[in-house]
Order: C-alpha cells, then sequence, then structure tokens
C-alpha cells in the first residue's frame, strides 16, 4: 500500500496530468515488463506527460516527494534499463505521448522531434521531405528517438553516419531539479563551453530526461544496392570489409555479418524468407552501397568489388538485389535474427565491440574457449562488422531446459566473454547500453579514473540519485 506521502504525491500527479494519464491499476505489463520478458517490476504510478512543461512539473514533485523516477521510451531495450524495480516505489515516466515533429529546415539540414516520436516516424518525415534520417535498427517500428539518444542507438549503418550521438545537434533536456535546459540549436559549431548534449547522450536517463532532439538529415542517395555473400571465415570477411571500403569508399553504408547457425534459426522458424547461400559457408556478409550519382554507377561499382572478392577468394558466391523488394527480404533476414533466437528460447545475448582488426582472432578465441567450458553450447554469432559491433549471442545446448541452462550458466558464459572482451581490448556493451544488466561488472571492465568520474557527475547534476536508480552505476 502506498504510504502518504506516495498517495499525496498522486494526487499531485492527477492534477498536473490529469487522472486518464497516471496509471496505477489495470495490465500495466506494456511499461513494466522489457522487453525479452525476463524482467518485471511493479511501479508506483506509470505517468505519461505531453509536454516538456508537464515533464518538468512531475520532475519536480518526485523530488519534493524523494520518490525516484524511471524515464522510458518504447521499452524496447536489451538491458533492463527502464522498467522499475520491484519495490512499487518508483514512478515510470512514460515519453510516448510526446510524439510530435516539431520542425523541419530543409535548407539546415535538420529535423526537431519530440522524444516520444518513433524512429520509423522519423524516417517518414525525413522521406517525406526527400530528405535521408539514417539512423536504421530492428526496433526502428516501437523504440523512440529519446530512447535512442539515451542509449546512444547504433543500427545498421553506423559505418557511414555514426552512432545517434553523431546525427544529434541539440536537445532539450529536464534536469533532476525539473528546470528545463533549452538547446535544440541547429548549429554545428558551437563552443560556447562544455557540450552538454554529449553528456546527457548515452547517459540512460540518469543525468537528465531528453524531452525533445535536433537530428542531422542528409540528401536521398540516387541509389541503394545491397549484396549477400558467402564467405568462408570472419578473416575473409574483414578482408572483404577492406575491399569495400578500398572500392567503395563513403558509399559503403552497410556491412553486416551474420554465422550459419544465426542463419539456420531464421531458415527454421521463419522458411518463408528463402535465406541464401547459408549452406554454403559458414558466415554470410550482407553489403549495401548507396550512390549519389546513378544507380547504374552504384551498380557497376558494386559488381566490381564482388567481382574481386571472388578472384581473391574473400567471397564464395554472392547475389545483388535485383529490386527494392529483393533489397528488403535480405535486410528483414538479418533483422530476423533476433526474433528467430526467442523462438528456439531463451538465450544469453551480448553486445560487444572489438578492434576490427582482431574479430577474427576473438571469434576464434572465444568460440573455442566456450566449446570447452559449457559442453553443447550453440554461438548465435552476427552483428555489425563494419563498425566492430557483435552480437555475439549464446543460445542453450539442443533439447535443453532453456531457463535451467540460463540459470546455471548465465554467470559464467558472461565472465568467460567479457574477459575475453578485455583480453582483446573492447568493450561489454557496444550499443545496447549498460542498464541494471550490466551495472554490476562494470568495474570490472572500466577505468577506475573513469568510473570515478562518471560519479562525481552522476551526484552533482543528480544529487538525490532520483532519476533512474541503479542504472550504469550501482
Amino acid at each position: 500500500m502506498p504510504n502518504a506521502t506516495s498517495l499525496d504525491l498522486l494526487i499531485t500527479l492527477r492534477e498536473v496530468l490529469g487522472e486518464a494519464h497516471v496509471l496505477t491499476e489495470g495490465d500495466l505489463s506494456a511499461y513494466e515488463q522489457d522487453w525479452r520478458k525476463r524482467t518485471r517490476g511493479k511501479a508506483l504510478a506509470v505517468v505519461r506527460p505531453g509536454s516538456t512543461q508537464q515533464v518538468a512539473e512531475v520532475v519536480k514533485a518526485c523530488a519534493q516527494a524523494h520518490v525516484s523516477l524511471v524515464p522510458q521510451g518504447g521499452n524496447t531495450g536489451l538491458v533492463v534499463g527502464g522498467i522499475p524495480d520491484a519495490t512499487g516505489t518508483q514512478v515510470l515516466l512514460s515519453l510516448q505521448r510526446m510524439n510530435a515533429v516539431r520542425s523541419l529546415d530543409a535548407d539546415n539540414l535538420t529535423l526537431t522531434v519530440e522524444a516520444g516520436c518513433v524512429l520509423q516516424h522519423v524516417q517518414e518525415a525525413a522521406a517525406q521531405a526527400g530528405l535521408l534520417f539514417p539512423l536504421s535498427l530492428g526496433a526502428e517500428g516501437s523504440c523512440t528517438i529519446g530512447g535512442n539518444l539515451a542509449t546512444n542507438a547504433g543500427g545498421t549503418q553506423v559505418l557511414r553516419y555514426g552512432n545517434a550521438r553523431e546525427l544529434c545537434l541539440g536537445l532539450e533536456v529536464v534536469t533532476a531539479q525539473g528546470e528545463v535546459m533549452h538547446g535544440l540549436s541547429g548549429l554545428r559549431k558551437d563552443n560556447t563551453g562544455y557540450d552538454l548534449r554529449h553528456l546527457m547522450i548515452g547517459s540512460e536517463g540518469t543525468l537528465g530526461i531528453i524531452t525533445a532532439a535536433t537530428m542531422k538529415l542528409y540528401p536521398l542517395p540516387a541509389a541503394n544496392l545491397t549484396a549477400w555473400a558467402a564467405v568462408p571465415s570472419v578473416a575473409h570477411a574483414v578482408r572483404l570489409l577492406g575491399l569495400a571500403q578500398q572500392h567503395l569508399g563513403a558509399g559503403l553504408t552497410g556491412f553486416e555479418m551474420m554465422g550459419q547457425f544465426a542463419l539456420r534459426l531464421v531458415d527454421k522458424h521463419y522458411p518463408q524468407l528463402r535465406v541464401p547461400l547459408w549452406q554454403e559457408a559458414p558466415y554470410c556478409v550482407l553489403l549495401e552501397n548507396s550512390d549519389y550519382e546513378s544507380e547504374a554507377h552504384a551498380r557497376e561499382r558494386f559488381e566490381h568489388l564482388l567481382e574481386i572478392a571472388l578472384e581473391e577468394g574473400c567471397v564464395s558466391d554472392a547475389v545483388v538485389a535485383e529490386s527494392l523488394g529483393q533489397a528488403r527480404n535480405l535486410w528483414h533476414i538479418r533483422e530476423s535474427i533476433t526474433l528467430a533466437q526467442a523462438e528456439e528460447g531463451l538465450n544469453i545475448k551480448h553486445d560487444i565491440s572489438v578492434p576490427i582488426s582482431v574479430i577474427p582472432d576473438f571469434v576464434d578465441a572465444t568460440d573455442a574457449l566456450l566449446a570447452r567450458e559449457v559442453a553443447g553450447v550453440r554461438l548465435v554469432n552476427f552483428g555489425h562488422l563494419g563498425d566492430g559491433n557483435l552480437h555475439y549471442n549464446v543460445q542453450a545446448p539442443e533439447g535443453c531446459d532453456t531457463a535451467a541452462f540460463l540459470r546455471d550458466y548465465e554467470a559464467l558464459v558472461n565472465h568467460l566473454v567479457y574477459q575475453s572482451v578485455k583480453r582483446f581490448g573492447g568493450s561489454i556493451s557496444a550499443e545496447h547500453g549498460v542498464g541494471s544488466m550490466k551495472v554490476g561488472c562494470l568495474p570490472d571492465y572500466k577505468d577506475p579514473v573513469a568510473l570515478a568520474m562518471m560519479r562525481r557527475i552522476k551526484d552533482a547534476l543528480d544529487p538525490q540519485g532520483l532519476l533512474n536508480p541503479g542504472r550504469v552505476l550501482d
């Protein structure tokens, strides 16, 4: 039962937002359960502000009552960073009602949107103006731009356009004290002190609540071509990447690698997708080439690249999509790996990055280590090879009780993988964030001076520790 302070807070929140936007009863699983359905929390209330001013008023009320807040976008996170704990004492602040496109400046190539705007809608708003917003990831139909920025999301085109951080020019943020930082400038140069925008991006709602953002746009390319290639090994995939960068330059916008077992799961659970070449080689690569001259020019360069790769033995076979529909199907196969894993059963997910030059050695060493320490383990290795980010996931042995496997082996598997990542100079979180799942092990893999600086920043900006406690920093 809520105490007197909590009841007073609920009254205040209803006065600020209206009864309909302070949810305390009914099925709140859409807000209280994480996307992977591994964690379920309990909120004191789910509040749904419709404006930046309402967000500020909610934060002020919670600060006065000393009640912690958990900001949430589309609830598509993979590290339990936007779910309340089980105490029933935290307020979950959903930004989904704040979904407006505030402005588009075609001459300045910028778009200003509210934090609850779904990523796909941001892409569509840009496309309607004949422009490109290049951030693209599997959850784009439900994730929000505020969540993308809070976790510094990556996706499939980081190789060309960078993470969410590189695409953001300005932010509007509500501080832990309920003040509003107005920073929605579309400037590409502004040297007037500390860049607080970069402090907020990737902070997972622990330093402030992003309510709107000004994002970069780009001209639409004249052509987008997609190819699917079978490669003999990870080392050959890295060699193919080098050739693609040499021959396509900035035109190389996507380079995804997928292991045979990952594709086997897609073929098993989604046979209608017709996965090409997966039985012919241990790995396949999905390449995208964007060209600003003409489709004929793009196709000539693309096919020349593949001819060289075939001659050098980097590629054993390849297909080039002949239509937009075929290209979309190839990308759909890539994006369906995560769904196919879920169909196969609970699994241990990793979002790691290591220098591209050592990825072959990392994969060989870690594959062998896991095979030795966990008999029968199945490795779902895929990801954004072009920027060094692998989703090096671990599926339970076939026929195994997956829940029991996670209970008995998850800690060991994480330790083995993370130690290998550390050995090869990598990071245990490339694009998913830290959330609450990795917060406990972060001190083992983060520079201690950097971690101490992070704690001082947190204490300075959120002295009560009310913004998303237990995330990023324990």
